[in-house]
């Protein structure tokens, strides 16, 4: 009896052994790191494009030469992403396929309505009636240097007193032209683009304005009507530019479409006076008639000594 309790209790004591050895087995292992879920990798070069591509604009340029007057395809075409987009340019293919370019173009090219529109940048800012005229200008005629494209002026004429010239005068010989041009500047063709490329940097901006306030040119809208009558007073004496004022709002009542050319014309002929002065000639001499016979020449007078008597030529 007693040894069968004891080997029980042997038993008992291995398999609590047993355990107690594997428990502390365990125990003794390191237990793993835990490790916190990574976020995924980003390199600064990939993140630096990826704000650059943001900042680009979509442009459409030709991929090889192209000849005037076919139409463009899609093979023609690209789109490229640049930093500084021209003005007026064009962003989509489907904005460029099938129209035809009304010159040769190169590769490379960027297209805008330009590309497909004709006449140069002069002849897309008038309208249909109007006319672009040059008048050479200086510091005092173009108002010290202060006009700038889309003012609306006024042409004075003044004439100096000289032998065609018995007296002098001054007046408006065209009122409210608008202007197209100072220098090398120019402003809106009539689709409100500008009619060229805009300086983009602000040191092409300062000399664009440096230009402009010493220029020797200005180019004037002219009603087709009035053409021949600044060509005259430009040749007859000296011109002056009045600047009218933005409150009259003449420029924004011809991009509303409006037009003013027969109220310019009505203005200009009811202000010219002396209109002969602007060819340097008199007015028409009148012919002495004798009294009671309308339309008869009077005769001469000859005078001999005391005596007088008329004398039929």
């Amino acid at each position: 009896m007693n040894s069968r309790i004891s080997m029980v209790l042997a038993g008992l004591l291995l398999i609590g052994a047993l355990i107690a050895g594997y428990w502390g087995l365990v125990l003794s292992r390191s237990p793993e790191p835990v490790t916190a879920p990574t976020a995924p990798v980003v390199s600064v070069e990939k993140t630096v494009a990826a704000v650059e591509d943001q900042n680009r604009t979509p442009v459409v340029v030709l991929v090889h030469d192209v000849p005037a007057f076919v139409p463009l395809t899609a093979a023609d075409l690209a789109v490229e992403k640049l930093r500084t987009v021209p003005a007026g340019s064009l962003t989509q293919l489907d904005q460029a396929i099938g129209r035809k370019p009304l010159r040769m173009l190169a590769a490379g090219t960027w297209l805008n309505e330009e590309s497909f529109n004709a006449g140069g940048p002069l002849a897309r800012m008038i309208r249909p009636g109007e006319r672009a005229l040059a008048v050479a200008v200086d510091e005092v005629i173009g108002v010290a240097g202060q006009l700038s494209p889309g003012d609306y002026v006024d042409v004075l004429l003044f004439l100096r007193q000289d032998n065609g010239n018995t007296e002098p005068s001054a007046q408006i010989v065209l009122p409210a032209m608008r202007l197209l041009s100072v220098g090398d500047q120019m402003g809106l063709a009539n689709d409100g683009t500008p009619a060229v490329p805009p300086p983009a940097t602000p040191e092409e901006r300062a000399q664009a304005a440096q230009r402009r306030a010493g220029a020797r040119t200005v180019v004037l809208a002219v009603p087709e009507a009035l053409l021949s009558r600044l060509m005259l007073a430009a040749q007859a004496g000296t011109l002056r530019l009045a600047v009218r004022s933005a409150d009259e709002q003449l420029l924004s009542r011809y991009w509303a479409g409006e037009s003013d050319a027969p109220d310019k014309l009505e203005s200009a002929n009811r202000d010219l006076y002396q209109f002969t002065q602007l060819a340097l000639i008199g007015p028409p001499k009148r012919v002495a008639t004798v009294a009671g016979e309308p339309g008869a020449r009077r005769g001469i007078e000859v005078i001999r000594g005391a005596q007088a008597a008329p004398q039929t030529p």
